[in-house]
């Protein structure tokens, strides 16, 4: 955390781990946000990521995960009390909050900027909500960006944990534009001359760049026809039925991901779009968030992915038929030990 030239910079800095986010970086940066929101020489904020892979590959799961193993759920609570109370503050902040979403920006690394007012993305960027992989719940607001976007796009992103480059980041509305990689130096500099939205805004135009082609665009009629179903199983069957190649694979990619997280995940999104702002989704998402974390598909998950790292999780249930209506509606049931107070 620093401030130069009237930007408060806050740059991830654990490059080896793409600048995943654990419970003290959390911490450190709402401590900073909080003092500049008031501190009269900081102008706007400006995030970015130390190294060359991304701005923030998202929470530090491994962490988590040795936690749920020893059956200690308090880094869990405290983690995600924490980083979600991050997200609504970078949600409503004052300031012009610009995030440069260079590279690998995934799960959390949303969240600390695609709640942001100005959002960039670079011909560079791989955005994804991918936590139905690790028997997990897309979260920090995710719910509430994906279940928004027209055509049921954000709903085929969560449910596959597909990657987004930058049209379709933009498409989605987790980013407003596109600017070069090689003018991000640049680009931090002239935002220095920048004080309110509407400056950093034109500063950014300045800037712009087209972004390469997108997928969404070409294939918005079967997502919108395949995702209105309104079960899981539903939308699989549509898609493996459809005759676009993309819609077969996205048939065979929802079907390896973990049945409880899909289901509830649906649940989560559709719920979202009823929500009048941020503050209830994250309410819901920290409900969502701890339960998975109590349930052995998370472990199971992360195992698989980041541990043993064969890629075979062996999910419980592992069907969706499996999954029924009543252990979806004890996840999304309020804990005994409150919510976040937002």
């Amino acid at each position: 955390m620093r401030v130069e030239d009237g930007i408060g910079r806050i740059t991830l800095n654990r490059p080896r781990a793409i600048n995943a986010l654990n419970l003290a970086m959390v911490r450190v940066i709402d401590a900073a946000l909080a003092g500049w929101a008031d501190d009269s020489i900081v102008r706007l904020v400006l995030l970015d990521g130390a190294g060359e892979r991304g701005l923030c590959a998202g929470g530090d799961i491994r962490g988590l995960y040795d936690a749920a193993c020893a059956g200690d759920m308090r880094l869990a609570q405290d983690f995600f009390r924490a980083e979600y109370r991050l997200n609504a503050r970078i949600a409503g902040y004052p300031k012009p909050y610009v995030a440069l979403m260079d590279g690998i920006t995934m799960g959390g690394g949303i969240g600390v900027s695609a709640h942001g007012s100005h959002r960039v993305v670079t011909e560079r960027s791989r955005l994804a909500m991918p936590e139905v992989g690790i028997g997990f719940v897309p979260d920090v607001g995710g719910t509430w960006l994906l279940g928004r976007v027209p055509g049921h796009m954000g709903v085929h992103a969560a449910l596959t944990g597909g990657q987004l480059g930058a049209a379709d980041a933009i498409e989605c509305g987790l980013a407003d534009v596109c600017v070069g990689s090689e003018t991000l130096p640049a680009l931090a500099g002239a935002l220095a001359g920048c004080v309110t939205g509407a400056e950093v805004s034109a500063c950014l135009a300045g800037f712009a760049i087209e972004p390469p082609p997108g997928k969404f665009a070409e294939n918005a009629s079967w997502i919108a026809a395949c995702y209105a179903a309104e079960r899981v199983e539903d939308i699989v069957s549509a898609l493996a039925a459809c005759p676009a190649a993309g819609a077969r694979q996205a048939a065979a990619d929802i079907a390896g991901k973990c049945p409880f997280s899909l289901k509830m995940t649906l649940r989560a999104l559709r719920a979202a779009r009823g929500f009048g702002r941020l503050a209830p989704c994250l309410e819901m998402e920290y409900r969502l968030a701890l339960a998975c974390v109590a349930r052995p598909d998370f472990r199971e998950g992360v195992r698989a992915a980041l541990v043993d790292k064969d890629r075979n999780p062996r999910w419980s249930p592992d069907s969706l038929a499996g999954v029924t209506a009543d252990m979806i509606d004890a996840a999304f049931a309020a804990p005994d030990f409150g919510g976040l107070g937002l």
